[in-house]
C-alpha cells in the first residue's frame, strides 16, 4: 500500500466495490440462473416436508375443532401439489446444469408453486359456521401468515415464488372477510397485505444473498484455476532448471578429462622450461614466461577442480566415503600442510584443541576439503604479521566444530552473503588479497549440507572474520566401555 498516493488506494477500493457488486447482481447470466435454480431445487428436496407438515397440522386440528370433511379434501389437494412440485426439484437436481433450460425450468417451477398458492386460497375461502374455534378468520391467517414466511425462506433462491404463491391467498382472504369486517378481521386483513410484500423484500435479500455466495464460488473456481495453472507454469520451470542443471553437471564432466589433459601438458612443459632441466635459457624472460604460464595453469587446474566438486555437490552426485575419523587428527595435519604457506607470508597458525574427542563418522576427504578451503581463505585474506587461530571442540548441543579465526580486513555485514554465494569476493578483501575462484565457501556449505552440519560466518569490518563448521550431534560416535578383564575371561571359560 502507498500512503503517498491515497486516491489510489481508494480508486482500487472502489473498483473492488464495483466488481463485487457487478458479480452480485449477475442474475441475468445464465450460469448464475441455472445454478441459482439447482440450489432452489436442493432446497425444496431437503425441507420437502416442512411445509406439507403445516397442512397436516392445520387439517389435524380442523378436524378435532368440527371442521366438515372439506378440510381434508383441501389438505389432500395440497398435499399433492407440493408432491409435484417435489417431483419438478428431484428431476432438476438429477439433472445436469448445462442441460438445464432455464426459463422453461423457472416457468415450471412458478407453476407449481401457483398450484400451491390456490391451494391456500382454498384454505383461505374455508368457512366455519359450525366450528367450536373463536376468531377462526384470525387463525387462518396467522396460518397463512407462518406458509408466508416459510415460503419466503425456502424458496428465496426462486424469484417471484412468494407472490406466485401467497398473492391470490391474500385476496381471497380480503374478500371473505369483507362482510364481516369487524376490527380484528380488518386488523389481520391488514396484517397479510402488509407481510406479503415485507416477505417479499426478505426473501430478494436472501436471493441477493445466495448470488453473492454463487459469485464468491466462482470467484474462488477462477482463482483456484489460476492457482493450478501457475502451479503447472511453476513445476514446468523447475523441471527445466532441474534439467538445465542436470545438462551442465553432465557438461562439465565430459569436459574435464578434455581440460586437464591440455592443462597437464602445459604444467609439465612449463615446469620444464621454467626449471631448466633440458638446458639453460640465455633470456630470463623466457624463464619469467615459463613460471607465469605454469602459474596460470596451475590457478585454471584449480578452478576447474573446484568448478566440478561444486556440481557434483549440487547435483547430488557427490558420494560420501564415511567412516570413523578423528577430527582433532585431520585438522592437525591440515595446519601442518599449510603452515609453509603462511610462514612465507610471516603468519602464525595457532592450534587450540580439545583433547579425547571422540570419533566422527564422516567422509574424511570432505572434511579435510573443508578444512583445507577455510585454512587457505583465512591465510590468503590475513596481512603479514597477523595469526590465524585454529580450534576444534565441543558443541553446546554435543556435536563438534572446527573455527578458523583470522584477524584479516574482514567482511562488511551486507556483503556476507555474496561472499556465500559462487564466484562471490567481498571488496575489501579483493582489493587487499590476491585473488582466487570464490568457490570455496560454497563447497564448505555444500559438503557441510551432505554431512548434516551447518556453517556460519562471522565478521566485522577491519577486525577479522572467524568461519565455523559444525558437524551434528548425530555425527559423533559414542565410545563403548571396555570390559572388564576378570569379567572377559569368565565369559571366555564358560564358552
Amino acid at each position: 500500500m502507498d500512503r503517498r498516493k491515497p486516491h489510489r488506494n481508494s480508486d482500487v477500493a472502489r473498483a473492488v466495490r464495483k466488481t463485487r457488486d457487478r458479480l452480485s447482481q449477475q442474475a441475468g447470466s445464465l450460469d448464475f440462473d441455472r445454478e441459482l435454480l439447482k440450489l432452489h431445487a436442493r432446497t425444496m428436496m431437503v425441507s420437502a416436508a416442512a411445509i406439507p407438515l403445516l397442512v397436516l397440522a392445520v387439517a389435524a386440528i380442523g378436524r378435532l375443532a368440527g371442521l366438515d370433511g372439506q378440510i381434508t379434501i383441501w389438505a389432500l389437494a395440497t398435499l399433492l401439489c407440493y408432491t409435484i412440485v417435489a417431483f419438478m426439484a428431484r428431476r432438476v437436481e438429477r439433472t445436469e446444469a448445462a442441460e438445464l433450460d432455464p426459463a422453461q425450468t423457472r416457468r415450471d417451477f412458478l407453476i407449481g408453486h401457483f398450484l400451491c398458492g390456490l391451494g391456500w386460497a382454498w384454505f383461505a375461502w374455508i368457512g366455519c359456521d359450525t366450528c367450536q374455534v373463536d376468531q377462526f378468520h384470525v387463525a387462518k391467517a396467522m396460518v397463512i401468515l407462518v406458509a408466508m414466511a416459510m415460503t419466503a425462506v425456502l424458496a428465496s433462491s426462486l424469484g417471484g415464488a412468494l407472490f406466485a404463491t401467497f398473492a391470490i391467498p391474500v385476496a381471497v382472504y380480503v374478500y371473505t372477510i369483507m362482510r364481516l369486517w369487524t376490527p380484528i378481521e380488518a386488523t389481520m386483513a391488514a396484517l397479510l397485505i402488509a407481510a406479503l410484500p415485507f416477505f417479499g423484500y426478505v426473501a430478494r435479500h436472501l436471493n441477493q444473498a445466495s448470488l453473492m455466495v454463487l459469485s464468491f464460488r466462482s470467484e474462488k473456481d477462477a482463482l483456484i484455476a489460476e492457482v493450478e495453472t501457475a502451479k503447472s507454469m511453476s513445476d514446468e520451470a523447475r523441471r527445466r532448471a532441474e534439467d538445465a542443471n542436470l545438462a551442465k553437471s553432465r557438461f562439465l564432466a565430459s569436459m574435464s578429462h578434455e581440460l586437464r589433459t591440455p592443462l597437464n601438458a602445459i604444467l609439465g612443459f612449463s615446469e620444464v622450461m621454467a626449471n631448466e632441466v633440458l638446458g639453460p635459457m640465455n633470456n630470463p624472460t623466457y624463464r619469467d614466461y615459463a613460471h607465469d604460464v605454469h602459474e596460470s595453469g596451475q590457478h585454471l587446474l584449480d578452478l576447474i577442480n573446484e568448478i566440478l566438486d561444486l556440481s557434483r555437490i549440487e547435483a547430488g552426485r557427490y558420494q560420501l566415503n564415511e567412516e570413523p575419523v578423528v577430527l582433532v587428527t585431520i585438522v592437525e595435519d591440515c595446519c601442518h600442510m599449510m603452515e609453509l604457506r603462511a610462514r612465507n607470508k610471516d603468519i602464525r597458525i595457532i592450534q587450540e584443541f580439545e583433547e579425547t574427542l571422540p570419533r566422527l563418522f564422516a567422509d574424511e576427504r570432505a572434511v579435510r576439503q573443508i578444512t583445507l578451503n577455510l585454512l587457505s581463505n583465512s591465510i590468503k585474506f590475513t596481512p603479514s604479521g597477523g595469526e590465524v587461530r585454529v580450534r576444534v571442540g565441543w558443541t553446546a548441543g554435543g556435536g563438534q566444530y572446527i573455527s578458523v579465526k583470522d584477524n584479516g580486513p574482514g567482511i562488511p555485514e551486507e556483503e556476507i552473503p555474496v561472499v556465500l554465494s559462487a564466484f562471490g569476493q567481498g571488496s575489501i578483501a579483493i582489493k587487499s588479497a590476491e585473488q582466487g575462484t570464490g568457490l570455496g565457501l560454497p563447497i564448505v556449505q555444500g559438503l557441510l549440507a551432505m554431512h548434516g552440519g551447518t556453517f556460519e560466518l562471522h565478521s566485522k569490518l577491519r577486525e577479522g572474520t572467524e568461519a565455523i563448521a559444525i558437524f551434528p550431534l548425530s555425527r559423533v560416535m559414542e565410545e563403548l566401555p571396555a570390559l572388564p578383564t576378570k569379567a572377559v575371561a569368565a565369559t571366555r571359560g564358560r564358552r
